[in-house]
């Protein structure tokens, strides 16, 4: 009787380490939040074009507007976002104020990073396209290949060619 109890003991706590394990390894994968918003700044003058581009990221042709914005950047590169009203500023003179004329977006994450050599560097990188409606609305959740590290990063929304309408800040 004494060696069942000593025996099941022995697997129970053997058992509660491998669980245990199982946790801590799952919760070391899990990716962290890089960046959390709940708005985004739509491109004024004059950052409109390539003149004063941010972080190599030229501004859209004409000033935008955002109505509404959330989303987030994980550890793993997987981006969440939600905008709506992303439209070119209604107080333009053009007959495309207050609308979107691009049918897509995508999303360029922008970090401060180091080389191979360790020098510093900034780095880009893009998301797939997705479908964006004229009123400005989109939604998606994509993913991005991070460097590492990506320190400070900025999200811009930006048409397909690159160029942003709207970027995290207020």
């Amino acid at each position: 009787m004494k060696k069942i109890v000593i025996v099941t003991l022995a697997l129970a706590l053997l058992i509660s380490t491998f669980f245990a394990s199982g946790a801590i390894s799952r919760a070391s994968a899990r990716s962290t939040t890089v960046l959390e918003f709940s708005s985004l700044a739509g491109v004024p003058r004059p950052y409109t074009g390539a003149t004063n581009a941010i972080r190599g990221v030229p501004g859209g042709g004409r000033p935008w507007v955002i109505s509404y914005a959330q989303g987030e950047l994980k550890s793993n590169g997987k981006i969440e976002l939600i905008v709506r009203g992303l439209v070119i500023d209604p107080s333009e003179p053009i007959a495309a104020a207050g609308t979107n004329p691009s049918s897509s977006f995508k999303i360029v994450v922008s970090c401060l990073s180091k080389d191979a050599t360790g020098a510093a560097t900034t780095v880009n990188v893009s998301s797939p396209l997705f479908p964006a409606d004229t009123m400005g609305n989109a939604m998606v959740e994509t993913m991005v290949d991070l460097p590492s590290p990506c320190i400070a990063p900025i999200l811009f929304v930006t048409n397909p060619t690159g160029s942003w309408f709207a970027a995290t800040g207020n």
